[in-house]
Parts: C-alpha cells; sequence; structure tokens
C-alpha cells in the first residue's frame, strides 16, 4: 500500500505575506510551512514581523548573518530573559554554546572537540554501525513498524548517550527532557509548556550531577574520550568552565544531538518514499549515500529557524536594521532559494554541489555535523541495502512546531 503526501500547489497572496506574523501564524502553516517561506523570500526576503524583529529567507542574506559574528550576536540573553525570567530555562538556554558569543562560545566549545575528535568519530562510526545492525534485524521480524520509535529516535539517543556515558537503563528519560526544554525555544510558550521546561532542565542537571559523582566514587568505569569522565577531570583535559557550564553543555549535546538526527532520518526515510524514483537510484548505486544525506538535509532542514540579534545598526537586503534587532534566520528559506538551488522544490539524491544551511556556517556551524551526517550515511545505506521497498502505511503527522520540524510517528511497511 502507497499512501502519497504530495507537494501541494497553493496560492498565497500578498496580503498574508504583508500581514504574516510568525507569532501568529496560519492555521494552515504546519502542511504549507514551505509555501509560505518560499512566498515570502520571493515577495519580501527581510519581512518585518508586527513585533519589530525581522524575518529573513533569501540564501545570501542568511549566508551574510552567518558569517558575520561582529555584527550578529547569537547570545540570547536580552531576548530570553523577558521570556524566561531568572528560571532555569533562562540559566540552560544562555549557557549552552549555541547561544554565546566569543570569547565564551570559544571557550565551551571545547568539550565539543574532545568529544568529536577524528579518532572519537572512528569509533562512534563503529558503534552506530553495530545499533543500525541490531535495530533492522528487529524490524525484519515485524510486517509493519514505526520507524521513529524502532529506528530514528533510538539511533541518536544511543549513540549520544554513549558519548557521554549514560547508562542504556537510564535512555528513556531523555526523550521527554528533551522535549520539554527544547519545546520552550518556540516562538509561543503556555505557561504548562514553561513550568515542564524548567523541570526538565532541573531534573536533568540533579541527573548528570549524581552521574559525575558516581563516576568519581567508581573510576574503573570512565573512559578517555567520554564527555562524563572528561568532566570529571575538567581542568586537566584544559577545559575552563564552572560545573553549571559543563552540566548545561552536556544537556544541549545530549538535546540537539538526538533532536536533529532523529528528524533528519525521519525525513529521510519518508522522502526516499515519496520519490521512489530517487530511492531506486540509491538502491542501485549506494556510492550516493553521502549526496543523498546532504539532499535530506537541504530539502528537510532539522532545525528551521536561527535566531540573531544586531550589535550595531547594518542592513539586510534593501532593510535598515537598527541596533538591538531579532532577526528570524529561515533556513528552508535559504535552502530552496532558486538563485543557489536548481529546481529548488525537486528531491534529488545527486544534487551537486549543495551549499544547504542546515548545520549553519561560521563560527556557530554545528559542532556535530560530522556525527549527524556519519548517522545518515550508515543508517540510511543499510536500510536501502536491506529493504527492496518500502511504503508508508499512513500518512505522517508532523508535530505541531516551527523551530524543529518533527515527524510524530512514521509508520511503514517493507520488502525484503
Amino acid at each position: 500500500m502507497v499512501l502519497r503526501d504530495d507537494f501541494k500547489i497553493m496560492t498565497i497572496n500578498d496580503c498574508e505575506i504583508n500581514e504574516f506574523d510568525l507569532y501568529n501564524l496560519p492555521e494552515d502553516f504546519i502542511d504549507n510551512s514551505y509555501e509560505y517561506y518560499n512566498a515570502l523570500r520571493e515577495k519580501d526576503p527581510v519581512h518585518q514581523n508586527p513585533d519589530g524583529s525581522y524575518i529573513v529567507t533569501s540564501h545570501k542574506d542568511l549566508v551574510d548573518i552567518y558569517r558575520n559574528h561582529d555584527v550578529w550576536s547569537s547570545d540570547k540573553k536580552a531576548e530570553f530573559k523577558p521570556k524566561f525570567g531568572n528560571s532555569p530555562l533562562f540559566e540552560h538556554h544562555t549557557s549552552s554554546v549555541v547561544f554565546t558569543d566569543p570569547p565564551a562560545h570559544t571557550r565551551i566549545r571545547k568539550i565539543f572537540q574532545h568529544a568529536f575528535t577524528p579518532k572519537a568519530l572512528i569509533n562512534i562510526e563503529n558503534d552506530i554501525n553495530k545499533l543500525v545492525g541490531e535495530y533492522v534485524n528487529e524490524i525484519m521480524e515485524k510486517n509493519t513498524f514505526n520507524f521513529v520509535s524502532d529506528f530514528s529516535f533510538r539511533l541518536p539517543v544511543d549513540v549520544v548517550c554513549n558519548v557521554l556515558g549514560v547508562p542504556k537503563t537510564d535512555r528513556s528519560l531523555i526523550r521527554d527532557w528533551a522535549r520539554e526544554i527544547l519545546g520552550a525555544l518556540e516562538p509561543t510558550l503556555t505557561e504548562n509548556q514553561f513550568k515542564n521546561g524548567c523541570d526538565a532542565v532541573n531534573s536533568f542537571k540533579d541527573y548528570l550531577s549524581d552521574q559525575v559523582d558516581f563516576r568519581k566514587k567508581n573510576p574503573k568505569l570512565n573512559r578517555e574520550g567520554e564527555v562524563l569522565s572528561t568532566l570529571i577531570d575538567a581542568k586537566n583535559a584544559g577545559i575552563r568552565l564552572s560545573t553549571t557550564e559543563l552540566l548545561h553543555q552536556c544537556i544541549f549535546m545530549l538535546n540537539a544531538g538526538h533532536e536533529t538526527s532523529t528528524n533528519m532520518l525521519s525525513h529521510g526515510i519518508n522522502e526516499l518514499i515519496k520519490n521512489k524514483d530517487e530511492f531506486r537510484l540509491l538502491r542501485k548505486d549506494l556510492s550516493q549515500v553521502n549526496t543523498a544525506v546532504e539532499e535530506i538535509l537541504r530539502f528537510q532542514p532539522p532545525i528551521q529557524i536561527n535566531n540573531r540579534r544586531s550589535k550595531k545598526h547594518t542592513v539586510i537586503g534593501n532593510k535598515t536594521i537598527p541596533k538591538g534587532t531579532s532577526v528570524h534566520m529561515i533556513i528552508p528559506g535559504g535552502n530552496r532559494d532558486p538563485k543557489q538551488f536548481d529546481e529548488p522544490d525537486t528531491f534529488k539524491i545527486s544534487r551537486k554541489p549543495n551549499r544547504h544551511l542546515s548545520f549553519g556556517l561560521g563560527i556557530h556551524i554545528c559542532a556535530g555535523n560530522s556525527l549527524a551526517r556519519i548517522e545518515g550515511r550508515v543508517a540510511f545505506g543499510k536500510i536501502i541495502s536491506e529493504f527492496r521497498d518500502i511504503n508508508l502505511v499512513s500518512v505522517p503527522k508532523l508535530a505541531k512546531r516551527i523551530r524543529f520540524r518533527e515527524i510524530l510517528e512514521l509508520p511503514l511497511e517493507f520488502t525484503r
């Protein structure tokens, strides 16, 4: 059985674009977000939101913002203070490496350099191969399966938890905490979401603190290159971070490391199913798996929106941006810009060049981008080689989130 979720042709008029408000979205936005972003880029690529912030959708403008950290700040203290107050969510999201500027950013990022050295990545890839083989063997015993719960969620969580040193018995905790913490980054936040996010940060910090204390009492459990082990001996590793900073980088690594990869894997399989010519092309020539991963990342960026704040008066496109102004960087807008990509709304696994923006650029390029690419290469290569055909059992349902594009469930059936 094949159920298609085809690209919808829709017309968005000038009035809808002129009045577009990222904090008050149309009811059909989740299902048609790319059409709205395409219309914004075509008609108003630097669109002023009603609150005074700007929505940026062209590839060129996004690259300029990413590369010029002297003009554009990633520090979110001013932005998050009204939203989070003096809460655990404020402490976490303003301590994470992704929301800091140099020199703090340079100092904090060292922990990720320890986690993702070339030697460490080789060991991680061996781990990924083993995990993917185990998941595929389990799937083969079923008639139908949910790709999210049976594969795309499991792999990144297991991989990142192995990197950190989190015991397998505790990994069921990670997903719920991560969703609550990252969910707080959505443009609008309910009182209940705020409370749950704060509780999740506290629970996560307590858990990691207990793990560090346990490791100190049981030093034989420590392993070279493992992040929790590095935390215990941070000074000798050349990492000058406070205990609070170290804990929040671990939380960030767990959250971001599994959230983005889960979305990449889910959307990747979904797009290959929807584009069977590309599925067959990849199955015929697995040497194209690397370019396929890049096209998946371009076509369905796991993180849809990034943000910056202007440090001084500047210009984007034809708009003058005052100092202290926030901009919303629409990654799928840049990734589907026809000035950068030929036939940008067409999914092509052989696309070259493919200068997508899904991992960002400049000093804030995603620290785990090499890990995510390895996960994609191993996972898609194994699945495509083992299954002659894969089809949808029901149409995937998207989560009601706009910063992270998440498939909640992906029921599939396969033919060997």
